[in-house]
């Protein structure tokens, strides 16, 4: 992810000591927008993932725990962070973190059929290993959280064609919820795009950064994961075999609704306006922070605002 808190090889060294780790170098990772992690490579040639909270308070970062040992007890592929002294989460430079092993594998740039198909099933398997699971988060990224948000950002940095898109979206959405109310709820990794997962070729390898793990309708992660996986970048069009594939894979685990399906594009247009309220967001508070620089890395919200008005001509 992006670096906002820059270590020193030293200063790693000391705070893996207690885990048993003699860490000998270690590599920043960019490419993510929410917390800094690194690469820590060790002197047996081991690597971990060294992640810094640059928003979570330990409490909230170490509910995330026994969510990952759960999901790998049931076949989903993620790391589960190590532990010394009873916990998961310890503090370097002031701020809380945690080490997890690193999972091997690359993010696809463009997917295949066979990916789609992947990452389909494992976050079928994902909803079903954590329904009913007892957890309360710190916080919660659900529509409403994302509702105040766009409310926000529309007063405050939005064109006024920009708020009018906004305003038309969500009249739909509401139309549909209302005509629609057959839609399962549950647990859900939130984020699940290209670069939070990684594969050896066609198999899914891993699937990472659960810290926007929410509890929200099943349905909104579905349709992230679509526009993520099946969209024929880099133009912001959908790929209909792929989303196909990706529909007939997740129902072998679980079978949704006759109203999710109904509601299904209208969620693909919901989540592309979430992701761009995001990216506007995380754009606010670095120029409002003076955060920038090679180290801060920002996606593009136009991309995303593009995807929305995609979105919404395929309910026309």
């Amino acid at each position: 992810m992006s670096v906002y808190t820059p270590l020193s090889l030293e200063e790693v060294q000391q705070f893996t000591r207690a885990y048993g780790l003699n860490v000998v170098d270690l590599v920043p990772i960019q490419g993510g927008i929410q917390n800094t992690n690194y690469f820590i490579i060790c002197e047996d040639q081991k690597q971990y993932v060294l992640t810094v909270f640059e928003n979570e308070t330990e409490q909230s970062a170490g509910e995330l725990v026994p969510v990952l040992q759960h999901l790998s007890q049931h076949g989903v592929p993620v790391a589960a962070p190590l532990m010394h002294s009873g916990k998961a989460i310890h503090y370097i430079v002031g701020k809380p973190a945690q080490i997890a092993p690193r999972v091997w594998g690359e993010h696809p740039e463009i997917t295949n059929v066979a990916q789609v198909k992947e990452i389909a099933t494992a976050q079928a398997k994902l909803h079903v290993a954590l329904h009913n699971f007892p957890l309360t988060r710190s916080h919660s990224r659900g529509h409403a959280y994302w509702t105040d948000i766009g409310r926000m950002l529309q007063k405050e940095e939005m064109s006024e064609q920009d708020a009018v898109l906004f305003d038309q979206v969500y009249a739909i959405f509401h139309e549909y919820q209302t005509q629609y109310p057959n839609r399962s709820q549950g647990w859900v990794h939130s984020d699940l795009f290209r670069d939070n997962t990684l594969f050896k070729g066609d198999t899914l390898t891993g699937i990472l950064d659960f810290f926007e793990l929410n509890f929200d309708e099943l349905l909104f992660d579905v349709a992230i994961t679509i526009n993520e996986f099946c969209t024929k970048y880099p133009a912001v069009s959908l790929d209909q075999t792929k989303v196909d594939a990706y529909l007939q894979a997740y129902q072998k685990t679980r079978i949704m609704s006759d109203d999710e399906r109904a509601c299904l594009d209208v969620y693909l247009a919901m989540c592309a306006c979430r992701f761009w309220l995001l990216r506007l967001n995380v754009a606010r508070l670095n120029r409002l922070e003076g955060r920038g620089g090679s180290d801060v890395f920002q996606k593009d919200p136009t991309q995303m605002r593009d995807m929305l008005v995609d979105r919404l001509r395929r309910l026309k």
